[in-house]
């Protein structure tokens, strides 16, 4: 079983098809709706998942971009996760303009075929991605919905190295349960609430300075293509049409993202994509060799 966690802040009509995409009785889903988003959607989103066995929408808070917020909300939905269902083995988290790339049962079988591995990417910060050591050695304060410079310099965890990748992952419950549990993550949400955009790199330092969780994979499972975007300098390009070959052809599991008022045509392509025998029947493909824990 499958227990997936998922961040909304708008668009919830493409919510609703992304949820009855991955939807599937017997897995646990975690809703998050950002207080930012306002109360109209928020009852829009419960009264639509009312029907639905297995859910539960997170108590609102706000989730800024760039804050250990996001980081907060997530160990709340994994929190609330392993309180709901003892029996699910896997975590997913998405995004309300995610969507699948394969049905539920080539996801289950995928991960089935691949038990104790952890799908995160995660590289060393200080070698492979130095660019963006500041985000970690200078305090940041996230107040009044913004994100604030200090400037004051500060140490990295003492006996421990930062890692970084992305958001995205497909973990395992036992890492769950320890991220969540374990007094040796304390000093980690500590430093880290401190540290601008937390949320690609909190689970990643917290997985690769503790051994014991298995063979970590440097994998999200997503499509993603990283375009140019200014200061920030990487966006996700919202696929269209176009990407269906891509898209239909991708070993990975979902993608993202996805605008609905850009292109209203995709996800319907998606949602018959995913009532083929390539979407639904899991045959077992190469992946990238794991990195050492």
């Amino acid at each position: 079983m499958i227990a997936y966690f998922i961040l909304v802040h708008r668009f919830p009509e493409q919510f609703k098809r992304l949820f009855r995409s991955i939807y599937l009785p017997g897995n646990s889903y975690v809703v998050h709706i950002d207080k930012s988003s306002g109360t109209a959607l928020a009852h829009d989103l419960a009264v639509f998942l009312a029907p639905y066995q297995g859910v539960r929408i997170l108590p609102a808070r706000k989730a800024l971009w760039g804050g250990y917020s996001l980081v907060d909300a997530e160990l709340r939905g994994m929190a609330a996760l392993l309180e709901m269902d003892p029996a699910w083995t896997h975590y997913i988290n998405l995004s309300g303009q995610d969507f699948p790339l394969k049905s539920q049962g080539y996801i289950r079988g995928f991960l089935s075929a691949h038990p104790g591995r952890q799908f995160i990417r995660a590289v060393c910060q200080r070698s492979e991605r130095p660019d963006t050591l500041n985000r970690v050695s200078h305090y940041f304060l996230e107040l009044f919905g913004r994100i604030f410079r200090t400037g004051v310099a500060r140490k990295f965890l003492p006996d421990a190295s930062p890692f970084i990748g992305t958001q995205w992952k497909a973990v395992t419950r036992s890492f769950c349960e320890f991220v969540c549990n374990d007094a040796r993550v304390l000093p980690f949400k500590q430093f880290y609430r401190r540290s601008f955009i937390a949320d690609e790199a909190f689970f990643q330092t917290v997985l690769m300075n503790h051994a014991g969780h298995g063979e970590v994979m440097n994998d999200d499972l997503r499509m993603i293509d990283w375009v140019p975007d200014g200061d920030i300098k990487l966006r996700p390009r919202n696929f269209g049409s176009a990407d269906m070959p891509a898209l239909t052809r991708s070993l990975d599991l979902f993608a993202r993202k996805f605008d609905g008022t850009e292109d209203r045509d995709v996800l319907g392509l998606l949602e018959a994509h995913l009532l083929t025998r390539a979407a639904t029947h899991y045959r077992a493909v190469p992946i990238a060799s794991p990195i050492a824990a």
